[in-house]
């Protein structure tokens, strides 16, 4: 018998399974709002060099002040001395020359009427410091690879519930500091943090509710979580729009966090985890108390240790044997499923973030573009859901990538004066790499053999944030040749959707149990 057997045993999907998930998908839904975040708290205003006149001591308006101290369109620079001339209709420079230019060593001025404040005009992250804006990104992500590193393996050592509890109050520590920090450094430092605990929280929620649902509700679930996140990114619009300062941003979307670490304490530890760490008395307290919740007292007060042993037997003898990261390239077939999913979770992620972390390049209203991209993933994940079904994993997976890379190049060719263009582009991608990730998360897991089932995953994941890391740093390429990072974001798709074309079908087949079965 099997621990599927034994939850249906004490309820199956009864009232403690239905509030488990419910208070689980309540951070979910804050979790767009920290990973998408600098949306808002990064956008660059319209800046020019601060002015050393003030306007009321020359006579003139500030347009005019502004036009004989800065030349036209320039950011960076402002002219060595007033140009008197520029104020004349038929004015010319007086040496035919165009006049000597400085950088702007008294600071910015910048245009507040959008957003208030950012930590673009807190630390004047412009001109020859904008790449530090891609920086403070990469270095968020990095916490994300990090924390799911760190957090995996702490939480088989000290269990799900107990880490997943530490990171919510890390989470809300941490953005709550962010929004304090005095200067860049010290924000990197707490945005890094606040990556770890993110990739902590999702671990762990997903082992916590999925160990406690029945295999008929594992689906349902995992979908309801994902649109969770969906929802969080319409949810982050109507904040960041009521709220323009960056710090009252950052602190409001953290303090929830404190909220989440309080009522955490109810959950119940994960009666597989108990068993396969030997505490197998503790997992029957808690599988009593599920019974108890579920309205199957007396069921739950029938399991003993011996019936919980025999429920947990074939899990206990899987825990004994030992798998590491070489299993997934010992073997041919393996090594292929391996290499070809690398490339698939790199590029997906790469691509998503080098689109979603740059709404300002559409030339569109930033709130408004955050809720189209939000909404786009609603009918994606729907018709992934229903073209796995039906037609297959393979090429959902292949057809999401190509898909997905052709319309971030298509995009380069469209002028940028035709923006709904663009737009429709852009959102069109996005929604096909929203797909991609809906399908490689199954994929995956249906892939890999459950000796090594749990290893892959952690590939996956690594690979996932490599490529959000990069796709930020990708974007500095811009100043070089400002197609440049989208040319290299629409090629990854195309180039893994060629690679998931050599991944095996697994549409209606049985999980593999062993690396055997697999080759």
């Amino acid at each position: 018998m099997a621990f599927a057997s034994l939850l249906e045993h004490v309820g199956g999907m009864g009232r403690f399974q239905v509030v488990s998930v419910l208070l689980l998908a309540l951070p979910v839904l804050m979790m767009a709002s920290h990973n998408l975040l600098q949306n808002f708290t990064a956008a660059i205003s319209d800046h020019h060099c601060r002015l050393r006149w003030e306007a009321n001591a020359t006579g003139l308006d500030p347009q005019d002040l502004l036009r004989v101290s800065v030349p036209h369109g320039e950011r960076c620079r402002r002219f060595v001395t007033p140009q008197w001339w520029l104020l004349e209709a038929n004015g010319s420079a007086p040496n035919s020359s165009w006049p000597e230019t400085e950088p702007c060593r008294d600071g910015w001025t910048y245009d507040r009427s959008v957003f208030t404040s950012t930590i673009i005009t807190e630390w004047d992250l412009v001109c020859s410091a904008r790449g530090l804006k891609q920086l403070a990104q990469s270095l968020y992500m990095a916490g994300i690879l990090v924390g799911g590193i760190i957090f995996g393996g702490l939480s088989d050592r000290f269990g799900r519930r107990s880490l997943l509890t530490w990171c919510y109050l890390q989470m809300g520590a941490m953005g709550t500091c962010s929004s304090f920090a005095p200067t860049f450094t010290v924000y990197c430092l707490f945005r890094f943090l606040t990556g770890m605990a993110f990739s902590g929280i999702i671990l762990n929620s997903v082992s916590l509710s999925l160990e406690w649902m029945p295999t008929r509700t594992r689906a349902v679930v995992g979908t309801f979580m994902g649109y969770c996140y969906t929802t969080g990114q319409f949810l982050l619009a109507g904040i960041a729009y009521a709220i323009p300062d960056w710090r009252w941003l950052q602190l409001t979307v953290s303090l929830p966090f404190f909220c989440f670490f309080l009522y955490s304490w109810w959950f119940t530890e994960s009666a597989r985890w108990l068993v396969m760490v030997g505490k197998s008395h503790q997992a029957l307290k808690e599988l009593q108390k599920v019974a108890r919740i579920n309205g199957k007292k007396e069921e739950g007060d029938k399991l003993d240790i011996e019936a919980l042993r025999s429920y947990m037997q074939n899990e206990m003898a899987s825990s004994r044997s030992r798998h590491t990261v070489i299993d997934l390239v010992r073997t041919p077939v393996v090594r292929r499923i391996s290499c070809c999913l690398c490339f698939v979770w790199f590029s997906t992620s790469f691509a998503y973030y080098g689109l979603a972390m740059d709404l300002q390049h559409f030339d569109f209203n930033i709130y408004v573009i955050q809720l189209v991209f939000g909404a786009v993933d609603i009918p994606a994940k729907l018709i992934s859901i229903l073209t796995i079904t039906f037609v297959g994993r393979r090429f959902t997976q292949c057809v999401a990538l190509f898909l997905a890379g052709l319309a971030i190049l298509a995009n380069i060719l469209v002028p940028r004066d035709l923006r709904t263009v663009r737009t429709v582009l852009a959102v069109f991608g996005k929604g096909c790499l929203a797909a991609s990730f809906n399908c490689v998360f199954l994929y995956t897991g249906e892939l890999y053999p459950t000796v090594i089932r749990q290893t892959g995953l952690g590939l996956a994941n690594t690979m996932a944030r490599l490529g959000s890391i990069t796709a930020p740093l990708v974007k500095m390429a811009g100043e070089v040749f400002p197609a440049l990072p989208f040319i290299i974001y629409g090629a990854a798709p195309v180039v893994s959707g060629l690679a998931a074309i050599f991944l095996p079908e697994t549409r209606n087949l049985a999980l593999p149990e062993t690396v055997e079965e697999v080759e």
